[in-house]
């Protein structure tokens, strides 16, 4: 069986006298540990490459990173508004929208699940300890992988079927999260003090998983139940691609009208 292949939004940087591409090792390890293949895709392509880049790929991972322009969702920088980067919004907006018309399944991670909620059209908060405050730091000075708050799962959603769990400790370096919640998410996720940290697609629509925390960073403990939302993408782009190879062979035989989604 061919393993799906995943694209994943990369990050540019500079670094030693060079401007280099890439994203964080972790991301690419929890792809491929869940036996997919990850392609890293580039700002760099533009908007207009965003369909073409998704090409012969079976799901997208929208990854961490800057913040989000305020304007994308009709808000005035906050005065506590971290880096943003003009370039990347645009391409993983085109991307995310090419993906869902070739209707691919969607993880995003961190940065991913508010660039998705704004690109459905919902709102952040662009700094949640000036704009609300709460009883628990979503940005502590810790490891990567130290796990520091209890997120709430909704019994039976996607996430919690994808992570096994109903009530898990995640990791947790943010301080952006969802304000107004896109019409065509479902919030299923929650901090103790609210904080919305998953949401998922509607059944109707192709499949889509949000998280606010770093997954990507449990990768190496086998019993991280993080690793479950890899496998879930990965196991989507899998069946999705099945369907869409045998949908690609009944036309070649004359079996489906070729103008059938």
């Amino acid at each position: 069986m061919t393993a799906p292949r995943i694209a994943v939004s990369g990050v540019l940087r500079d670094w030693h006298n060079a401007r280099r591409v890439g994203v964080n090792a972790a991301y690419v390890s929890a792809v491929a540990g869940a036996g997919g293949i990850p392609l890293i895709l580039s700002q760099l392509m533009g908007t207009a490459g965003a369909p073409r880049a998704l090409e012969g790929c079976d799901g997208l991972l929208l990854t961490g990173g800057e913040d989000l322009d305020p304007a994308h969702y009709g808000e005035a920088p906050s005065p506590a508004l971290g880096a943003v980067d003009h370039e990347r919004d645009r391409f993983e907006l085109a991307l995310f929208s090419a993906a869902r018309a070739a209707r691919l399944p969607v993880l995003g991670i961190c940065r991913g699940i508010q660039l998705i909620n704004v690109a459905l059209g919902g709102t952040l908060y662009q700094d949640l300890r000036s704009e609300r405050p709460g009883s628990i730091d979503h940005d502590p000075p810790a490891a990567r992988d130290a796990r520091v708050h209890h997120v709430r799962l909704a019994a039976g959603s996607r996430a919690a079927r994808a992570l096994g769990v109903e009530r898990l400790v995640p990791n947790s370096f943010h301080h952006q999260a969802l304000k107004d919640i896109a019409p065509a998410l479902v919030a299923t996720g929650w901090s103790d003090d609210g904080v919305i940290e998953a949401v998922e697609g509607r059944p109707e629509d192709p499949w889509l998983l949000a998280v606010q925390w770093h997954p990507e960073e449990m990768h190496a403990d086998v019993a991280a139940p993080e690793r479950g939302l890899f496998s879930a993408v990965v196991d989507e782009a899998r069946r999705a691609a099945n369907d869409r190879r045998g949908t690609d062979a009944r036309r070649e035989t004359g079996l489906v009208d070729a103008q059938a989604p």
